[in-house]
């Protein structure tokens, strides 16, 4: 298994901290990213150094900035970074542009993010496997009605899960 001397930790809060602690028991600097309205947040103040990204951008925006965050890994020497959950933990451009600045992205490989990143792209994955898979849509909604002909057929209760093709933040 390889080992790293620094790791970049792309998300914040507890999940961050927690990531942390698991690399301090494993002698691993570590690297914060933060948002201007995360300047406070304990998770940068937990990590051996932390960076501003996606200055001027709102929270969510500031961590989904790809490229902002490859600057700062490059930046500061980072050998891996670690999405957490959440934000870009499932997004396939953000492993792949890992990949080519010759970061190592802690999770699944692109192929795989790619065939279950995405919700639609998942279930037909699934279908084509063979697995069983509940009452569903294979394409994306796009209107009341065919939320309301899904329910007519199917029955209430239901949940919707939003789905959207992957857009390049950065």
């Amino acid at each position: 298994m390889k080992t790293f001397s620094k790791i970049l930790v792309a998300n914040r809060g507890e999940i961050a901290i927690r990531i942390f602690r698991a690399c301090n028991e494993l002698n691993i600097r570590t690297v914060a990213i933060y948002s201007e309205e995360d300047t406070p947040s304990l998770h940068r103040f937990k990590a051996d150094e932390a960076y501003i990204v996606g200055k001027g951008k709102g929270p969510i925006e500031a961590y989904l900035d790809i490229e902002s965050i490859i600057e700062v890994a490059k930046r500061n020497h980072v050998e891996a970074i670690h999405p957490g959950y959440g934000f870009l933990s499932e997004n396939a451009t953000f492993a792949r542009r890992c990949k080519e600045e010759g970061i190592t992205f802690i999770g699944p490989k692109e192929i795989h993010l790619n065939m279950f990143g995405d919700k639609v792209e998942a279930r037909k994955q699934a279908i084509k496997a063979g697995l069983p898979v509940i009452p569903g849509t294979d394409e994306p909604v796009a209107s009341l009605n065919e939320i309301r002909a899904f329910g007519t057929e199917h029955g209430y209760p239901f949940i919707i899960k939003a789905a959207q093709e992957e857009a390049d933040v950065g």
